[in-house]
């Protein structure tokens, strides 16, 4: 088994567009049989659904769309034996950051990874702690996406959160999930 020497972090892992469910199915697979799963946690590939569209009207059923297209997200402790894994994974074709010669790759940083993960529904404890009552937020999902506002009031615990806005020329406060989101810098 491979020593700690790094935090956990996120990974850009590429793959060839349309194959990133069966290469993240084939290194989940890996770290189950070589027993990684003390250095390699979480896989995502970042699909969403989104109605079905026949002749420009939606259809009652939805489909899954990859925000990602040749890309998964991997989290994971760099480390020599993990790095191995992954990177000779089959369907892996690179690892986003690493400049060959050996070279590990570099983790993104925590506020990019933020927003992929919240798009698709998952959110981390640690995401909370970056946000606070006054700061300035935009929308990334729902009718009021791209729309930008301050947090009014923000629940932790159950991931409720108030932003006022504005519309129309006048204040409103609207009533969101922590998911739909993001800082604005």
């Amino acid at each position: 088994m491979p020593e700690q020497v790094a935090e956990k972090a996120w990974y850009i892992v590429t793959t060839q567009s349309t194959a990133e469910t069966k290469t993240a199915e084939n290194l989940r697979r890996r770290i189950e049989s070589m027993k990684m799963q003390d250095f390699i946690f979480r896989i995502v590939v970042a699909e969403v659904e989104v109605d079905e569209l026949k002749d420009g009207q939606p259809e009652p059923k939805k489909k899954k769309r990859n925000l990602y297209p040749g890309y998964i997200f991997v989290e994971m402790i760099m480390t020599d034996q993990s790095w191995y894994i992954v990177r000779n994974t089959p369907g892996v074709t690179g690892i986003v950051g690493s400049s060959g010669g050996g070279q590990k790759p570099n983790p993104i940083r925590s506020d990019e990874i933020e927003s992929v993960l919240k798009r698709v529904g998952m959110v981390d404890e640690s995401m909370y702690s970056r946000y606070n009552v006054g700061d300035r937020v935009k929308i990334i999902k729902g009718a009021f996406e791209g729309i930008e506002g301050k947090i009014v009031s923000l629940d932790k615990t159950t991931g409720a959160v108030q932003i006022e806005t504005i519309f129309f020329g006048r204040a409103n406060t609207v009533d969101l999930d922590f998911e739909d989101i993001q800082k604005v810098k």
